[in-house]
């Protein structure tokens, strides 16, 4: 696959721009190892394979065990989440496919179940992020694993 154009460089201060937002997201309430289930997911869901590997090469880099990632895409039969990231992983789905009625206030009910309202705000903002990357990403064909050397994925020893 050959990318369709560099954005970051042909849109460098809107570049900027979302990294400087995705960076002051993850120094929010939400631990890191859920943000990386969560990164991981919409990835999955939205179909980017530049966003997956990175995500998943940040998650092993952070300690994430890789059965838990090759459990993600089928989270709700796996035993290895907690409900606080079974909330999570819902959430995410939720606001990355938006259906026509919204998202469900039962969901949202058993999601304040486990994650505080700040919490909850914190992962939506997330969730955004993690889905306008995955939008640019897909939209100009960014080759997985290309930017490994910039952003030290290289340290996770995944080829």
């Amino acid at each position: 696959m050959t990318q369709r154009l560099n954005f970051s460089q042909l849109s460098p201060d809107l570049f900027k721009g979302l990294m400087t937002f995705s960076n002051d997201v993850k120094k929010g309430s939400i631990e890191q190892s859920i943000l990386d289930l969560v990164d991981i997911r919409a990835s999955q869901m939205n179909g980017c394979a530049f966003c997956l590997d990175m995500h998943s090469k940040e998650a092993t880099i952070h300690g994430e065990r890789p059965l838990r990632l090759y459990h993600v895409a089928a989270w709700r039969e796996s035993t290895l989440f907690s409900p606080r990231e079974r909330a999570a992983l819902a959430w995410t789905e939720a606001v990355t496919k938006l259906s026509d009625a919204g998202v469900p206030d039962e969901l949202y009910e058993k999601v304040r179940g486990q994650l505080s309202e700040k919490e909850i705000s914190d992962l939506t903002f997330q969730i955004m992020v993690i889905n306008a990357w995955n939008r640019a990403s897909i939209a100009f064909k960014a080759v997985p694993g290309s930017a490994d050397k910039a952003f030290g994925l290289d340290k996770a020893g995944l080829e």
